[in-house]
């Protein structure tokens, strides 16, 4: 029989919320009865509680301010979370991915200098290219991505 005072699973799920930025910024803004009805209802996971606000507001047919006072949102979370929910299904609730799309090292400016060197020197390595991007504007990029990036550019066969 479990312990009901160890709080090891309760801080378990807590981090793993939080690592995968799931955990809710507000849980204790969550006042909606549902989440204190049944213990599968968890405040703190933004994923179940931001489905549950659009479920409030689409099939009980709550105003959209309400439902999203209730589960500790804004209005305009509210309607992000639908357009994200009507786009993708419950995986666009999930977070998304922090940090640049694209290789934003690679401007077209550093791309136009490697794209000269190569001119000059046909025989130029990735790794010397590298290293003179880096002398040149102070960026460090990764050899490979210089070369992605140059095939992306249709500039194969280097």
């Amino acid at each position: 029989m479990s312990d009901p005072t160890d709080n090891s699973k309760d801080d378990s799920k807590r981090g793993q919320l939080a690592r995968h930025r799931s955990l809710h910024p507000h849980p204790d803004q969550v006042t909606d009865p549902l989440f204190d009805a049944d213990p599968f209802f968890d405040r703190r996971d933004a994923v179940q509680v931001k489905y549950e606000m659009l479920r409030a507001a689409s099939v009980e047919g709550r105003p959209v301010s309400d439902a999203a006072a209730g589960f500790g949102f804004s209005r305009p979370t509210f309607y992000q979370a639908r357009a994200a929910f009507d786009r993708a299904g419950l995986a666009g609730l999930l977070p998304a991915k922090k940090g640049p799309r694209r290789g934003h090292k690679l401007s077209e400016e550093v791309l136009d200098f490697a794209e000269a060197q190569l001119d000059v020197e046909p025989s130029l390595t990735m790794v010397v290219l590298a290293e003179r991007v880096r002398e040149h504007f102070g960026v460090q990029v990764h050899p490979r991505s210089i070369r992605r990036a140059l095939d992306r550019r249709g500039k194969k066969n280097r």
